[in-house]
């Protein structure tokens, strides 16, 4: 859940928005209530896969989030975005952003407990760095960045325990929950490159993008499950949390949090969601932690802080 230019989390395209009334809630609040959301989602996840296949999941959680987010559109008045083009950008948007990487995280949590998955998540702004050295012109490598990408990648190497040979772990569940989060600044990447200079609003665009991500799964979905003969109460409800909270009513809080405090203060949501993850599936899975799981997660978190310190006099 990473970004180059926003939180790890945000599945859409962010820029700047419009000043409109101020919020009745404090940001501060709505700042921490994304990080319970965002933080929860793996245990959702989790659940989720206990009753429902991993590509049934990202379905369901696509399926609550683009309704929330019609809802939204229908409130404000706002249309899905028009042009071949910008449905053909949104597409590639929404698979890099949304149906990729979700269902990468639901196939590796069938194998990988909720902690480790949210820890793998936070090395999004690591992949994002070293990626946008090589394909965004503006951002130049500094030695405060690069030491960045270092220490966020020595971080990787003791959450999976490298000095032991890897014992215990579950070498593919985690492979896919690092190329989930390789995803994100994938993603945003192309997203910069293609609608960054887009006329529509955020709302707009990232609803037509969950639609098209919501679209792809419905298609891939019946090709590799088969529908399930009774439905688990527990996790379908997960599933609906997932969608509603985690992907639609997230999206609305962190664009309003964007347009307010800025991306800066946005994206440090990203550092309080590995640790929330790790509360979650420990107080409420039973999930267990090594010592070196927590080191490597603030070793990972402070490389990451270091990747985005900017220049001096960049904006």
């Amino acid at each position: 859940m990473s970004s180059v230019t926003a939180t790890t989390t945000t599945p859409g395209p962010v820029r700047p928005a419009p000043e409109r009334t101020r919020p009745c809630l404090d940001w501060r609040l709505r700042f921490g209530a994304l990080s319970l959301i965002w933080g929860f989602s793996f245990l959702l996840i989790k659940v989720g896969t206990q009753g429902y296949a991993p590509f049934q999941v990202t379905l369901g959680r696509l399926a609550f989030g683009t309704a929330v987010l019609a809802v939204a559109m229908a409130v404000r008045r706002e249309g899905l975005p028009r042009g071949a083009r910008t449905w053909g950008h949104l597409a590639v948007a929404g698979f890099l952003l949304n149906a990729l990487p979700f269902s990468l995280f639901a196939f590796a949590e069938l194998t990988i407990p909720s902690t480790l998955a949210g820890i793998c998540n936070a090395t999004s702004p690591l992949w994002g760095m070293a990626l946008s050295l090589v394909a965004l012109s503006e951002d130049r490598p500094t030695r405060v960045r690069v030491a960045g990408l270092g220490v966020g990648f020595l971080g990787v190497l003791t959450v999976l325990g490298a000095w032991q040979g890897f014992a215990g772990l579950d070498a593919r569940g985690t492979a896919l929950a690092l190329l989930a989060s390789l995803s994100y600044p994938v993603g945003w990447i192309y997203v910069r490159r293609t609608l960054a200079g887009s006329s529509h609003s955020n709302l707009s665009l990232t609803g037509g993008q969950l639609l098209l991500a919501t679209l792809q799964l419905a298609v891939v979905t019946p090709l590799f499950t088969t529908l399930p003969t009774t439905f688990a109460v527990g996790p379908l409800l997960a599933i609906a949390a997932l969608g509603t909270l985690g992907t639609g009513l997230a999206v609305l809080v962190q664009y309003g949090l964007v347009a307010e405090v800025g991306p800066t203060t946005g994206q440090m949501v990203t550092y309080f969601v590995p640790v929330i993850a790790a509360a979650a599936g420990i107080a409420l899975l039973g999930e267990t932690l090594t010592w070196s799981t927590p080191v490597g997660a603030v070793i990972v978190l402070a490389g990451a802080a270091l990747t985005q310190v900017k220049p001096k006099g960049t904006p």
